[in-house]
């Protein structure tokens, strides 16, 4: 028997192990039909975003077995990152059963006790972060080709080419033979030299993946299941699931991150979300993202004002806390090394409290992130948008010494939060999202185009007499420099 799902227009098909008997030709046959499982693909029409999902408080029992889970499935992926994160493994990459293959059979998880369903994900988290290494190191040798002076046209792209086939790659760093490229055929280069390059710069680059992290790890569909409110997942007792009762009725079919908090867990489960298109969102909107106030529009409309209000006073009081658990700390670490166990004791269990401080610094980020989410959507319901135009974030000066406050300010700058929400909302709206280089858009005056001054919100061009704030002076430039 095949039994069908219909979730939507996307059909998730499940197939049970049971044989079937059936007649063909007046002759009896028995067919097994064997488990099956059809992920579910995203159409064109949705996106994919992370809900979460909460349980209700675990006894230590659940927590202890769902740490060592936790850190099992760390030591896994770090055993993946040493054994095959190096120049030798290159081509192994891809697919990721050549490395599931070898793991299976390496004794890995005998040793561990890790059920199968948290083993091989931990592989292919660490074989993903691998690719994810690769993929770094690549852009940064591309980088150093494009800059080099002493290559010819002709040696850029024999080198691009060959970091752009995974296949060939692997063998020159391997010193391997290989079917030259055929884009490469005819080419005026010195193939030995060009490869020492490329050798010599991968190693300067390649790094070898490692995680401390022991505090979250993933779990197949075929890992849990639902009863009576709660998940049970698999436990390392065959035939034995552990029970985390759930504070909601929300069920899922989908691969769960779960993370492990003080006495309860959260579980990150990606959905889709339809997108949807608005008929009357027809406008362009010219918006500058700042500090102070969150998106200034070129038409002067202010969304997520004084946000730096908001922010300024949270981080003077975090500011003021890391002080004190600084000297905390310090009194800890002299009692530690005098031998006055008991007093380092005592100041560990009053002074340190890691969960209280983490839970008031979450608790302020989450009403931040609320007030910005919530400016965001004010903006789109209001301006209607089809295109919003920002410019592009701005690197920061490594070689400029800020002082300190600064650096706090930047340590807990939202703005990555705020294009973030604002590219996810842009997506699921249908909104187009416009990004330039920001050059020219501060300290020019929109008026006139010559060099303004500016002091504190205010900008002040003496060529024109022109005064307005400096993120609807820059607003107005990135309309300028967009539609000139």
């Amino acid at each position: 028997m095949t039994i069908y799902s219909y979730v939507d227009s996307n059909v998730c098909i499940f197939q049970s192990n049971r044989t079937i008997s059936f007649s063909q030709n007046n002759e009896i046959y028995e067919k097994t039909i064997h488990q099956k499982r059809v992920k579910k693909m995203p159409s064109d029409n949705s996106i994919t975003k992370t809900t979460w999902q909460y349980s209700e408080p675990l006894p230590q029992e659940t927590m202890d077995f769902l740490k060592g889970i936790a850190q099992d499935y760390s030591k896994v992926r770090n055993y993946v990152y040493g054994k095959y994160a190096g120049i030798k493994s290159l081509d192994k990459l891809t697919p990721v059963y050549t490395i599931l293959t070898e793991m299976r059979h390496c004794g890995l998880r005998e040793q561990l006790g890790l059920p199968v369903v948290y083993y091989e994900l931990a592989i292919a988290d660490a074989v993903s972060d691998i690719k994810c290494s690769w993929g770094i190191v690549k852009n940064k040798v591309g980088e150093k080709i494009t800059a080099n002076e002493n290559l010819s046209d002709d040696d850029k792209k024999y080198l691009r080419t060959v970091l752009k086939m995974g296949n060939v790659y692997a063998a020159v760093l391997n010193h391997q033979q290989y079917e030259l490229p055929k884009n490469a055929e005819g080419l005026d280069i010195d193939i030995r030299r060009l490869n020492n390059l490329l050798c010599r710069l991968t190693r300067r680059y390649l790094t070898i993946p490692k995680t401390d992290s022991e505090h979250w790890f993933r779990i197949s569909p075929n890992g849990y299941s639902y009863k009576d409110g709660a998940m049970r997942i698999v436990c390392r007792t065959p035939r034995k699931r552990i029970s985390i009762p759930l504070k909601d009725e929300r069920m899922f079919e989908r691969q769960i991150q779960v993370h492990i908090k003080h006495n309860f867990v959260a579980l990150a489960v990606p959905v889709e979300t339809k997108i949807r298109k608005h008929k009357d969102y027809i406008n362009t909107i010219y918006a500058h993202i700042g500090s102070q106030d969150m998106l200034t529009l070129s038409s002067g409309a202010v969304y997520g004002a004084s946000l730096e209000e908001l922010v300024n006073p949270e981080t003077e009081r975090l500011a003021k806390k890391n002080r004190e658990r600084g000297k905390a700390y310090r009194a800890y670490e002299r009692n530690a090394e005098t031998g006055n166990r008991q007093k380092a004791a005592n100041i560990e269990a009053n002074n340190l409290g890691r969960q209280k401080y983490d839970n008031q610094k979450n608790k302020e980020r989450r009403r931040t992130t609320t007030f910005i989410n919530t400016e965001i959507n004010r903006m789109l319901e209001t301006e209607k948008p089809a295109q919003i135009v920002i410019t592009k974030p701005v690197v920061k000066n490594k070689t400029k010494i800020y002082a300190k406050a600064a650096n706090r300010k930047l340590a807990r700058n939202f703005q990555g939060y705020i294009r973030e929400r604002l590219a996810y909302k842009c997506r699921v709206e249908s909104i187009e999202l416009v990004e330039i280089n920001s050059k020219g858009t501060g300290k020019t005056c929109c008026a006139c185009g010559a060099e303004g001054k500016r002091q504190g919100k205010e900008f002040f061009c003496e060529n024109c007499g022109f005064q307005a704030t400096i993120a609807l002076n820059s607003a107005r430039n990135i309309q300028q420099k967009y539609n000139g």
